[in-house]
């Protein structure tokens, strides 16, 4: 592990602080999950954009057509 002094606005740390706090965790655990969690999204991103190079933007565009198309399933339902 190694370790990174962070400069940080006053109020983006006192914010951090309060949802932290609120979450019942570290600042430090915050600020982990949180870069963690922007570079998931910005990866994931990455590789669906280097899937759809693979096949051409006709061929990507039928098959999300194809997904749009479909009504979602009489039992699938949010539970969350």
């Amino acid at each position: 592990m190694s370790s990174y002094a962070l400069r940080l606005p006053e109020s983006l740390k006192l914010a951090a602080k309060r949802i932290a706090a609120a979450d019942d965790t570290t600042m430090n655990q915050f600020f982990v999950v949180a870069i963690a969690e922007k570079i998931s999204a910005m990866e994931t991103a990455k590789f669906f954009e280097q899937r759809a190079a693979l096949v051409g933007v006709g061929e990507a565009q039928a098959a999300w057509d194809k997904v749009g198309a479909n009504a979602a399933l009489a039992d699938d339902t949010w539970t969350g």
